[in-house]
C-alpha cells in the first residue's frame, strides 16, 4: 500500500486559508467520523473547491493527518530535574477531554486506525511517534540521573502514563486532572520505573510449564 506523500513535497496554501481548511476538516471528522469524511464534505465545510484541497493534499489520509497535527502541541519536553516533575509538567497539561469535539475526533481516529491501514501507518508515524519520543526523552534523562531501576524498559514506560489516562477516561469516564495524574504517577509509573529489580516473564512463568518449584 502506498504511504501518504511526504508533507514537504506538497505546495502550501497561502495565508490563513490552510488553517481554515484544517479546522473544517476536524469539524467534519468530529461530526461524521473518518469513514464518512470525504474531500467533497471538507471542501463544502471550508467553502473551498475540491481542486484547492487536492493541490495541497493527495487524499483524506494526508488531509486528516495534517489537521490533527495542526492542533496545539507542546513545543518542548519539560526538564524539571526529576522524573516525577517532568511527568507532571508534561501530562498535567493534557487537554481536550472535556471538549466534546475533541473527544469525538479522537474516537474517530481510533476507529480509523482499525479500519484503514494507510491511515493507521501515517498516524503512528506522524502523530504518535513524536509524542512517544518526547516521553522517551523524559525517561532517558531520568536514566542518566540514576533515577531508574536496573532493567527499566523505556519503550514500555514511555507510553504508559498516556495509555492509563486514556483508558480511565474512555472506559471509566474519569476526566484527567492534576490529582488523578499524580496518583497514577506516584502509584504506578514511579514505582515501576524505580524498582531495583524488574521481574521478567521467565521469573514469573517457567519455560517448561510442567516444571515445579523444588524445595
Amino acid at each position: 500500500m502506498t504511504s501518504p506523500e511526504p508533507q514537504a513535497t506538497r505546495p502550501r496554501i497561502e495565508g490563513d486559508r490552510e488553517q481554515e481548511i484544517l479546522t473544517s476538516t476536524l469539524d467534519v471528522l468530529a461530526e461524521v467520523g473518518y469513514d464518512r469524511l470525504t474531500m467533497d464534505a471538507v471542501a463544502s465545510a471550508a467553502k473551498a473547491s475540491k481542486a484547492t484541497l487536492y493541490r495541497r493534499w493527495n487524499g483524506k489520509v494526508s488531509l486528516v493527518i495534517d489537521a490533527l497535527l495542526s492542533q496545539k502541541q507542546p513545543s518542548e519536553v519539560p526538564d524539571t530535574g526529576t522524573l516525577r516533575g517532568d511527568l507532571m509538567a508534561a501530562y498535567c497539561g493534557m487537554g481536550g477531554f472535556g471538549d466534546a469535539r475533541a473527544v469525538s475526533t479522537f474516537t474517530s481516529v481510533l476507529t480509523a486506525m482499525v479500519r484503514d491501514e494507510e491511515f493507521a501507518e501515517a498516524y503512528r508515524r506522524d502523530v504518535l511517534a513524536p509524542k512517544v519520543a518526547a516521553s522517551s526523552a523524559i525517561f532517558a534523562r531520568a536514566l542518566e540521573r540514576g533515577e531508574l531501576g536496573a532493567g527499566a524498559d523505556i519503550s514500555v514506560l514511555a507510553p504508559a502514563l498516556a495509555g492509563i489516562v486514556m483508558h480511565r477516561f474512555f472506559l471509566h469516564g474519569e476526566e484527567p486532572n492534576e490529582e488523578r495524574i499524580a496518583r497514577i504517577v506516584d502509584q504506578i509509573i514511579i514505582p515501576a520505573a524505580t524498582c531495583p529489580h524488574l521481574p521478567t516473564a521467565s521469573d514469573q512463568f517457567p519455560t517448561d510449564p510442567t516444571e515445579k518449584e523444588t524445595s
